[in-house]
């Protein structure tokens, strides 16, 4: 134990492992023992020290390999299922991306991928892929994965038949914005 410098005034008191040094003069001397906690405030100071690990692991920032902003949403999730067209009522109005309508262009409405994202819509029945810019939002129907302009609709399949089976690829996110402003 190393000792104090001399100065009139400190004390120092010894206990198990563990020191007190006082500043007052004539000071009784002061007893220390352990510091010892019940069980359950161990386990709680262990799960607390945890979830604020966890948290602060949560809030940091990565940069992902390349600059794709959808790739990883295309890994993690399925884009399989069934494709529908739109055109007639909505030909003209606007897109939830701001954009007009035209059922005449290689557009497509998907529920969550950014505007802008280019994906290869590829029919799997017959195996022919069309690509399209996304520009609105939907489909609404449960099962759809996918609501093409007729146009793509009728690049790959029979715009009679209303809907075809489809595997979507993203081919270009470079290009994603949220909205047209």
């Amino acid at each position: 134990m190393e000792a104090l410098p001399e100065r009139s005034g400190w004390r120092s008191f010894q206990n198990n492992d563990y020191t007190l040094h006082c500043v007052a003069k004539n000071t009784k001397k002061i007893k220390m023992s352990r510091l010892t906690f019940p069980n359950h405030t161990k386990k709680l100071c262990i799960i607390f020290t945890t979830l604020a690990l966890m948290i602060s692991a949560g809030c940091t920032s990565t940069s992902a390999v390349g600059n794709s902003k959808t790739k990883g949403y295309a890994q993690s999730h399925a884009l399989n299922g069934k494709a529908s067209w739109y055109g007639d009522k909505f030909h003209g109005k606007l897109t939830a991306s701001g954009e007009t309508y035209d059922l005449n262009a290689l557009t497509a409405a998907h529920k969550t991928l950014p505007f802008g994202t280019i994906v290869r819509v590829t029919n799997t029945a017959n195996n022919k892929s069309v690509n399209v810019k996304i520009n609105d939002r939907g489909p609404f129907v449960r099962g759809r994965v996918i609501d093409l302009s007729r146009k793509a609709f009728a690049k790959i399949g029979n715009v009679g038949q209303g809907t075809i089976p489809v595997r979507i690829d993203i081919v270009d996110d470079s290009n994603t914005f949220r909205y047209k402003h």
